[in-house]
């Protein structure tokens, strides 16, 4: 049987997912009856939000061909496992909404798509809605990605209409798997009659262990098969391989080209990283697929309980998520102020985001979730590199010669009128203006380069805000940089608060300690004695404000006599407050912190 592998690429709400739905019914896989919205989205939280979260393979039949999709994320923080996905490809169908036009994200996706050479079929969606404005969308794609605006297809995915015509361009266009970019580049690798399968996507059952997510690239897959992970260094033997349709189907063999499921019988999806090599010939020191790395975190936080009796749970909670999630990064901390948890490092915004409604929804936990950094470096004075990824671990100054943070290059859609205000946005976080471009007469493409600092905290939010919502972003790693950065401390009563230090750019460490030691002020309980809140840069204090002291009416006993009796009572009660204040400890209670990280 032909085979034609392809996948969806689009925006959040462009229509990616009611597509995915139109298509399995057209192609008669799924009945009219056991249909439903989103079908490929199987959790409840994508499904709420409208994205996709976990990518999801799905077979279908077309006038004899056998069509297999693969439904993947559109989000940046997951543009490594879309990666993976588009080399398990040939074709990329890329969909714009007629109402909105591209956006930054959707970009970002084309060009991965492009890198792996896919065959791209653009089409508009929704243009049945009064707004739509398919020509000038057309118009916009072509000047954009160079594909000729009349051979562009207009479908929509809600009405069905075009979708049949969409399934013939894919016959017609994609070409078959034999003449997928890896064999013409790596030859060597299929010559030798072994079988190799990239793994694109792995989840954990409770019941069989790990099922990956698997393309055939040579020779065949069956169960009970000897086969190796060559990255991971593993064997297993798959007690099932089948394909999804979109419920799980068992065969006896997966053929090369194919796209489906095997069930590796392993415990833990670390074993089976996306991007890893399933193996199974006769060669000494077989190589594997190429295109893996690591996925590396981005984005880290310190994740604790509210109860500290939930800290047990809270670890068997994060190992239970990092069985569906391998990029998951996790390692107890211990902070004086929040009792113990766990440093957390996430692939971005979104994927914390993700993480911390999945522990508050399906393990019933109430966590806090502390302020996200970025992961940094230290140069020591012998050259050695350390990775920095919780603010208290970073010495003294002059225990180390320099400083570097990731940056990222930004690329922002907006409307036109809108461009003065973005450019000043990112430029008061750090960014280099590097493009401007005028897709149409009403949008605007900028390119910037940022550090991830600048992005991750309220930067989107502040975007959104000064566009009306209309402005989109996505953002890669150029690498690390070295910056003008050191570590701001909070002191309490002279005291450390280690759970609040955080690595700032020097220039904007006044403004950041003044905002932080203000909220401190309306959070720490009142004492017996004035309390100095402040913020330390190295040993130099660059904001304060003071409690002021609790004070007992200790001339309220008084009904007359000479003023000295009232004099001396004071100064009686000024001299104990003197000495509290050089001896006296504040114990701030964690429910201050929680109430302060929340803010």
């Amino acid at each position: 049987m032909d085979i034609r592998n392809f996948c969806i690429i689009a925006h959040i709400d462009h229509g990616k997912s009611t597509l995915a739905d139109r298509l399995l019914e057209r192609t008669g896989t799924i009945s009219s009856r056991d249909m439903k919205s989103q079908l490929l989205d199987t959790m409840d939280l994508e499904r709420e939000r409208g994205i996709t979260i976990k990518l999801q393979p799905v077979r279908m039949d077309w006038k004899g061909i056998q069509l297999n999709l693969i439904d993947t994320p559109g989000h940046v923080d997951f543009s490594y496992e879309v990666s993976r996905s588009l080399a398990a490809c040939e074709g990329a169908v890329l969909v714009v909404d007629a109402t909105q036009g591209v956006q930054a994200q959707t970009l970002a996706n084309v060009f991965l798509a492009m890198e792996q050479g896919l065959k791209i079929i653009p089409v508009l969606n929704k243009i049945d809605l009064p707004a739509a404005e398919p020509d000038r969308r057309a118009e916009e794609i072509e000047k954009l990605l160079g594909f000729p605006a009349e051979d562009i297809l207009h479908i929509s995915a809600k009405e069905g209409t075009g979708t049949e015509a969409l399934l013939d361009c894919l016959i017609e266009q994609v070409p078959p798997p034999e003449k997928n970019r890896l064999f013409s580049h790596s030859p060597d690798l299929f010559a030798h009659g072994s079988t190799r399968a990239l793994i694109f996507d792995s989840t954990f059952d409770s019941y069989r262990g790990v099922v990956s997510s698997v393309r055939v690239f040579s020779g065949t897959l069956r169960a009970g098969q000897k086969l190796r992970l060559l990255r991971a260094g593993r064997e297993l033997l798959p007690t099932e391989v089948g394909f999804l349709s979109p419920g799980y189907t068992p065969t006896k063999t997966l053929s090369a080209g194919e796209v489906g499921y095997i069930v590796t019988g392993l415990k833990n999806v670390v074993d089976a990283k996306v991007g890893d090599t399933l193996y199974s010939g006769t060669e000494a020191r077989p190589a594997g697929l190429p295109g893996y790395k690591e996925p590396i975190p981005f984005v880290f936080a310190g994740i604790y309980p509210i109860a500290g009796d939930d800290f047990p749970l809270l670890r068997k909670s994060l190992e239970k998520l990092v069985l569906n999630d391998a990029s998951l990064v996790f390692v107890p901390e211990n902070s004086s102020a929040l009792g113990n948890g766990f440093r957390v490092g996430f692939l971005g915004l979104l994927h914390l985001d993700i993480v911390q409604e999945r522990l508050e929804r399906e393990f019933d936990l109430d966590i806090l979730v502390t302020a996200p950094s970025v992961a940094y470096e230290m140069v020591r004075p012998n050259d050695e590199i350390v990775p920095i990824s919780n603010p208290s671990e970073l010495p003294d100054a002059g225990k180390y010669d320099a400083l570097r943070e990731p940056w990222m290059k930004v690329m922002i859609f907006c409307p036109a009128e809108q461009v003065g205000a973005v450019i000043q946005l990112c430029t008061d976080r750090r960014g280099l203006h590097k493009n401007l471009q005028y897709t149409d007469p009403t949008r605007t493409e900028l390119t910037f380069e940022m550090p991830l600092a600048s992005i991750v905290t309220d930067f989107y939010d502040d975007l959104k805000s000064i566009s009306s919502g209309f402005a989109s972003m996505s953002y890669e790693p150029i690498g690390m940089r070295e910056g003008n950065l050191a570590r701001l401390d909070m002191l309490v009563a002279e005291e450390k608060i280690d759970a609040l230090s955080q690595i700032v750019y020097r220039p904007d460490a006044h403004h950041i300690g003044e905002a932080w030691c203000k909220k401190l002020k309306d959070i720490v309980p009142k004492a017996q004695f004035a309390i100095k809140i402040q913020a330390a840069l190295g040993g130099k204090i660059v904001a304060r404000e003071t409690i002021s002291a609790l004070r007992k009416d200790v001339t309220a006993k008084l009904y007359g006599g000479d003023v000295t009796r009232k004099n001396k009572l004071l100064k009686k009660q000024k001299a104990g407050k003197k000495r509290l204040k050089q001896f006296g400890k504040i114990d701030i209670p964690q429910e201050a912190f929680f109430a302060l990280m929340r803010k």
